[in-house]
């Protein structure tokens, strides 16, 4: 999944403004401006559109973390320089406190079932024998169910 549109999707999801996503990216130590964050939520086809690299959307992520479950004292975590869908997935689940149960709620909120042994694959270590690839459906279903909990419940 195109690390945009997984930024576009969570501004989304929590209705964040410009400033409010600039006050994310700051909670993780970055500044950003305003023209940068417009050119990455900017579709695909727009000459303006700047691709939102790894990094930048660990930066963000782990800025979602700290905004939403307080920094941890001491050193804040290195942003990865290389994400996979897998950390993508289990950094959303950290900075929404989710547990595994919460996980499959939202998952089924957009209609998709799995097991609590399948979804745990996702969280374990690449080395593991039971570590499986989060494909991108998995983590679009997912940002569905948050959009239906978050955004859609009216």
């Amino acid at each position: 999944m195109l690390n945009n549109d997984v930024l576009r999707r969570t501004r989304y999801i929590f209705d964040f403004d410009d400033s409010r996503m600039i006050g994310v990216f700051a909670e993780a130590g970055e500044t950003v401006t305003r023209e940068q964050i417009s050119n990455w939520l900017k579709k695909d086809e727009d000459p303006a559109f700047q691709k939102c690299t790894d990094r930048t959307l660990a930066i963000f992520l782990n800025g979602l973390i700290n905004a939403l479950r307080g920094k941890k004292p001491g050193q804040q975590p290195e942003p990865e320089s290389r994400l996979t869908n897998n950390m993508i997935f289990m950094k959303l689940k950290i900075a929404l406190s989710l547990q595994a149960e919460d996980v499959l709620a939202v998952l089924e909120l957009a209609d998709f079932r799995m097991s609590k042994h399948e979804l745990s694959a996702f969280f374990r270590k690449p080395g593991h024998k039971h570590y499986r690839e989060c494909k991108d459906q998995i983590l679009r279903n997912f940002l569905k169910g948050l959009q239906i909990q978050y955004r859609d419940r009216d």
